[in-house]
């Protein structure tokens, strides 16, 4: 209970400082190596991409809860499960009956339900959850945000077909190292390129290696984006995190939603430190499973203890129309302002 309410807190002062009217807000919320990011448009209609793990005292959920508190959100209009493993959406079900939840999207029916009894449970806890309000997303769909564009680029296993914002030919595709093949859920995640103004923010889920390179080569189908969410958490076992995608996308800043031990080892940071361009590297977690080196700088990492020592704390990006974002440290409330490109 200290913990949520010392989250609260540091989610109040993020409030008084940077939550403005107008401006497009996105709270990656600590469920300790799961996966929650809460968007809340410029005209207050919320957009939560999956809400973390299960716990049996809904650790998860409840932090989720305390961001939509934060926003002043008193429903979540869209809710996107990117695929079904626990870590994603293991936390809907508690969250559901904590705030309504009007519309779910997803990508598509379960391909691991039946394989063992916490799989199955996660998904048929989900179709209750979603019964009567699901949309099944495909490559190309837009979520109707209003005020801002969001572009599905990936789902069920699939990649949008043609390049879009600017993308093109990839000369990072060279010689470029392959994997075997992931016959998993994170193969399956939705992914999207949501777009405000100049600011362009990119969420791909656990989206592994093979079908990110169907993003970048020969093409990069995605251009060049401003704040790149690293996927699976910060290239869990390096099985995700082609360089060939992400030195084509030049992101400004990334945010790496890892846990202490999840995540984010010396191979994915030095791919996302050498990104052509790379302004900021926020983290999560700090991360044990490296060296200082591999870590980015302290001030711009939300929890620096182990669990339970963590206090789930977050971080914030908030973007005006013009390009401008400052993004914010729940821990001690450091903050770092940027101009998209």
């Amino acid at each position: 209970m200290i913990r949520i309410f010392a989250f609260a807190f540091g989610l109040a002062g993020a409030a008084l400082l940077h939550g403005q009217a107008g401006n497009l807000d996105i709270y990656w919320v600590d469920v300790e190596g799961g996966a929650s990011t809460l968007i809340v448009s410029p005209s207050g209609q919320s957009l939560l991409v999956d809400a973390g793990n299960p716990t049996p005292d809904d650790r998860d959920a409840k932090r989720v809860f305390e961001a939509t508190k934060m926003a002043g959100l008193k429903k979540i209009d869209m809710l996107v499960t990117t695929h079904y493993h626990g870590d994603h959406v293991g936390g809907e079900s508690a969250l559901s009956k904590m705030i309504p939840i009007e519309k779910f999207y997803d990508h598509g029916d379960s391909i691991e339900a039946g394989s063992n009894p916490n799989t199955t449970k996660l998904w048929e806890d989900y179709k209750t959850i979603s019964q009567g309000k699901r949309t099944i997303l495909k490559p190309g769909d837009k979520i109707p945000l209003n005020g801002v564009d969001v572009r599905v680029i990936s789902a069920n296993g699939e990649v949008i077909a043609k390049p879009v914002n600017g993308g093109g030919p990839n000369t990072l595709c060279k010689d470029v190292q392959h994997k075997d093949a992931d016959p998993s859920e994170n193969a399956r995640s939705v992914g999207f390129l949501l777009t405000y103004g100049k600011f362009k923010f990119l969420d791909i889920g656990d989206l592994t290696w093979e079908k990110e390179l169907l993003l970048a080569c020969p093409d990069n189908r995605l251009g060049k984006v401003t704040l790149v969410q690293a996927t699976h958490h910060g290239f869990v076992n390096d099985i995700s995190g082609p360089p060939a995608l992400y030195w084509a996308l030049q992101p400004q800043v990334v945010v790496v939603n890892n846990s202490a031990t999840k995540g984010l080892g010396a191979t994915a940071y030095e791919t996302i430190a050498k990104s052509p361009g790379v302004e900021g590297i926020w983290q999560i977690h700090r991360s044990v499973r490296t060296d200082a080196a591999h870590n980015t700088s302290e001030s711009m990492i939300a929890n620096l203890d182990e669990p339970p020592a963590d206090k789930g704390l977050w971080i914030k990006a908030s973007v005006s129309k013009d390009g401008k974002f400052t993004v914010t440290n729940g821990r001690n409330n450091f903050s770092k302002s940027y101009t998209a490109r």
